[in-house]
């Protein structure tokens, strides 16, 4: 941070330099024809409708690293997702913050919501933007906690939301405990829904042949222990699962293979074997 002795000046050439950067992020993502969130800022509400929200808690005042600071709970208005300034509107007040903050003036702490691993500003978007212009990597913060049905990392960009919202529904429909959810991996958003309608699926023929009623807790916790835990086992045995799948995947993939070939729900050696020979033809 190099300084010329007159903290006004100084804070005018961080702010230029701020948007330098910016327009060069901007122009670099332009060029390289990379995704077209890659630097928006992110919209709390649609966040937190997005993952499902559960409660919140209040955590204090704490220091938090600004990497991790990536969204607002305002209209994404006035900087980019590494809240760099967007706009020559937010130049008054950011300079006088700059200017704050060279001459070593006391800020309050900015106030922020955590979803994840991630923070929305709620008050304090400028001095966020100033600290990260000055080169520090972190930052005084008012912490509210909003734990959501799904996580958020700090990779999460509004591209993804659309994903994460399918992730929530199935966690609603399969309650499964968390150790559980850790073997559980997708990436195609419409495998959440399939994987959702083939653990009810299987549930209500449980419950038909052993004549009593499961919520969808037991029937989600009886549907890992019972069929997808074994079965998972028995299709890495059998060489059965792709090298670029999960065994999620490869679980559903088998599924609906198997029950089209047989037309059933039984996990056989016969039922193996012939999905062996599928994965042997021509174009498989």
């Amino acid at each position: 941070m190099s300084s010329t002795g007159s903290s006004r000046a100084d804070a005018t050439d961080d702010f230029l330099r701020a948007r330098r950067r910016q327009a060069v992020s901007r122009l670099g993502r332009w060029v390289g024809r990379g995704p077209g969130d890659v630097d928006l800022i992110l919209p709390f509400d649609e966040v937190v409708a997005a993952l499902g929200r559960l409660d919140e808690r209040d955590l204090g005042q704490q220091v938090i690293d600004l990497d991790t600071v990536v969204g607002t709970v305002d209209r994404p208005r006035g900087f980019d997702r590494a809240f760099r300034p967007t706009s020559v509107q937010v130049r008054s007040r950011w300079e006088r913050i700059a200017g704050a903050l060279r001459r070593g003036d006391a800020l309050p702490p900015i106030e922020v919501y955590r979803v994840g691993e991630v923070h929305f500003v709620r008050d304090g978007h400028h001095r966020v933007s100033v600290a990260r212009a000055l080169g520090h990597r972190d930052i005084n913060a008012h912490v509210v906690e909003v734990r959501t049905r799904v996580g958020a990392q700090r990779t999460l960009h509004l591209a993804e939301l659309p994903r994460k919202s399918h992730e929530r529904l199935l966690r609603e429909r399969v309650p499964l405990p968390p150790d559980a959810w850790s073997r559980i991996a997708l990436h195609d958003s419409d495998d959440f829904g399939e994987l959702a309608e083939a653990v009810e699926a299987w549930g209500f023929r449980v419950m038909q042949d052993r004549g009593e009623f499961m919520d969808r807790e037991m029937t989600a916790r009886a549907w890992f222990e019972e069929e997808y835990v074994p079965v998972c086992d028995l299709v890495r045995e059998a060489g059965l699962i792709g090298a670029r799948e999960s065994e999620t995947e490869a679980y559903l993939r088998l599924s609906c293979a198997r029950y089209r070939l047989l037309h059933t729900h039984e996990w056989t050696e016969e039922a193996l074997g012939r999905l062996r020979d599928t994965r042997r033809r021509p174009g498989r």
